[in-house]
C-alpha cells in the first residue's frame, strides 16, 4: 500500500503541546485555550462521565460554531488549534458526536480513539462527507492506536485516507491490552508508530499523556526518551506540564549549531561529503538537519 496524497498543511503538524480538557467543563476548556498549548483537545470520551456526555457534546458544538474558539490570539503566537476526541468508534455515541461536529468552522481536527483498522478511518470519513452533503471540509484526523491490532495495522491506518494527519498511541489502554508496564515495554510500539507515520508521509507522532501531573522530573525524562525514539511533542492533562514538554523537545544550542554546519556544508557542496569532525553528510542527514532548524525556529514563539 502506498501513502495517499495529503491535504494542505495542518496547523498541528509542528505542534509540541496538545492539552486535553473535558468537554463537560467549559470553564476548563476556556482556560486551556489561554494556556499557550499548540493544540487544545476537547475530550468527549474518557474525561466525561456517561451522564454528562450529551451536555459535553452540546457545549463543544456551541464552542466550535465560532471560527475562532476562545477569541483571537492575544500575543505573538497563533491561537491554538482545537481538536475533539470523540467517543469510541464502535460505540453508540460516536454517531451523535460526528453529527454535532461536522462542518463546524472552529473544528480543526478529530482524534479517533481505539482505531484498529483502516476501515475504522474510512467509515468516519464517509460519515463526515455524508453529514456535510459531500461539500464540507473533512477535518484533520488523528488515529489513536490503543490495542495490539491497532499497532500492527499502524501503516495501513496512517495511509487509509488523505484526511489522516497523524498517529498517536493511547498508552494506558495499550498497556492494559498487552499486559505490560514501565517505559521500556513501550519502546517497540512507539517506534512502530514513528516508522508508520514516516512511511505514510505524516508528521512524527506526539507522545501520550504522562499521568502524574506533579512528577515533572519524570515527565522530562520520559519526554527525552520519546524524543530519542523519533517522537515530537506530547499530550498533556495539566498546563503545568506544557513548559517541561517544550523544553524537552526543542533542540539544544549544540544540536542547532551542528545542524547549521551540516546544512551550510551541503549547500556549499551538494552530494555526500565528510565534515571536519568526521561526520558523514548525505541527503538524509541534511534533511534531518533541516528539520532540527525548522523546530529551532519556533523557540522564540515559546519564550
Amino acid at each position: 500500500m502506498t501513502a495517499p496524497a495529503r491535504l494542505g498543511p495542518s496547523r498541528a503538524e509542528t505542534a509540541l503541546t496538545w492539552l486535553y480538557a473535558p468537554g463537560d467543563r467549559p470553564e476548563v476548556v476556556a482556560k486551556a485555550l489561554r494556556s499557550g498549548a499548540d493544540v487544545v483537545v476537547v475530550d468527549l470520551e474518557d474525561a466525561v462521565a456517561p451522564d454528562h456526555k450529551e451536555y459535553a457534546r452540546a457545549a463543544t458544538a456551541d464552542l466550535l460554531a465560532d471560527p475562532e474558539p476562545g477569541g483571537p490570539a492575544a500575543g505573538p503566537r497563533p491561537a491554538p488549534a482545537v481538536h475533539v476526541r470523540v467517543n469510541a468508534l464502535d460505540g453508540p455515541l460516536v454517531a451523535a458526536d460526528l453529527a454535532a461536529l461536522a462542518g463546524l468552522p472552529g473544528l480543526h481536527g478529530l482524534r479517533l480513539p481505539k482505531v484498529a483498522s483502516p476501515a475504522d478511518v474510512t467509515a468516519v470519513v464517509a460519515r463526515l462527507r455524508t453529514l456535510t452533503g459531500g461539500q464540507g471540509h473533512v477535518p484533520a484526523l488523528y488515529a489513536l492506536l490503543e490495542s495490539a491490532l491497532g499497532v500492527e495495522n499502524a501503516f495501513a491506518i496512517a495511509a487509509a485516507d488523505p484526511a489522516v494527519r497523524g498517529l498517536a498511541l493511547g498508552e494506558a489502554d495499550l498497556r492494559a491490552d498487552l499486559g505490560i508496564s514501565g517505559e521500556e515495554a513501550l519502546v517497540w510500539p512507539r517506534v512502530r508508530a514513528v516508522v508508520a507515520a514516516r512511511a505514510a508521509g505524516l508528521a512524527p507522532p506526539a507522545q501520550s499523556v504522562y499521568p502524574d501531573v506533579r512528577d515533572l522530573d519524570g515527565l522530562d525524562a520520559s519526554c527525552r526518551r520519546g524524543r530519542a525514539l523519533g517522537m515530537v511533542g506530547r499530550a498533556a492533562i495539566h498546563p503545568r506540564q506544557l513548559p517541561v514538554i517544550v523544553r524537552a523537545f526543542l533542540p539544544s544550542q549544540r544540536e542547532v549549531d551542528a545542524a547549521r554546519e551540516t546544512v551550510a556544508a551541503a549547500d556549499a557542496a551538494p552530494g555526500a561529503l565528510a565534515l571536519p569532525d568526521g561526520r558523514f553528510v548525505d541527503p538524509a542527514v541534511v534533511a534531518g538537519a533541516r528539520r532540527v532548524l525548522a523546530l529551532a525556529s519556533r523557540a522564540e514563539a515559546y519564550g
